[in-house]
């Protein structure tokens, strides 16, 4: 189509996704690859990550794009933003992946530190006051926060699975998290 490092209109990269989500054209997917994945690349080791690990996220980036380009729109962002913005959380991801410590069985061990009744009495209570703290909440505050806490669900994940914007999931997310603080607060004064 055209030389992966001429600029091309934003327009045409549109126009490339809309042509993979509609007849999964591998011309379109090969030329927005050779423009976009140098790029990624390059902002990816800006951004702190090996040239491997760079490459690595760069090539899942385009291969998510070609599997999702049907969910690409438009309307709410150009092709350049849509797919920085996959790279940017497939890479969170992956970090958020790898930074979780490995499950290690649990093996009761005579001699284990066992935890005493005013502890288990104390993590009830506070179990049940965030319990409380929620059933407070809207509906659609609720549901992003067991998605994102009790699910482990990024943020882009939740928005597919909602069918909501990316920034909406992010602005329900943080006034949740701001309303549960207010709610909790004065319980926890009480008990400094």
């Amino acid at each position: 189509m055209t030389r992966p490092d001429a600029p091309l209109d934003p327009r045409l990269h549109d126009q490339m996704i809309e042509a993979i989500a509609l007849r999964r054209d591998r011309a379109a997917f090969a030329c927005l690859f050779e423009y976009f994945a140098p790029r990624l690349k390059a902002w990816l080791i800006k951004s702190g990550a090996t040239p491997g690990a760079a490459e690595d996220f760069a090539q899942d980036a385009m291969l998510t794009v070609w599997r999702k380009a049907d969910l690409f729109d438009g309307r709410k962002a150009r092709a350049a933003t849509w797919i920085f913005t996959i790279a940017r959380n497939r890479r969170l991801d992956i970090l958020r992946r790898d930074a979780r410590p490995l499950p290690t069985p649990e093996i009761e061990l005579a001699g284990e530190d066992v935890l005493r009744p005013d502890e288990l009495l104390s993590m009830s209570q506070d179990a049940d006051r965030v319990r409380d703290a929620l059933a407070r909440l809207s509906p659609e505050h609720v549901e992003v926060l067991r998605l994102a806490f009790f699910v482990d669900s990024s943020h882009s994940e939740i928005a597919r699975q909602l069918d909501l914007p990316l920034g909406t999931v992010k602005s329900r997310i943080r006034n949740a998290m701001t309303k549960l603080r207010l709610i909790l607060a004065p319980s926890e004064e009480a008990s400094r």
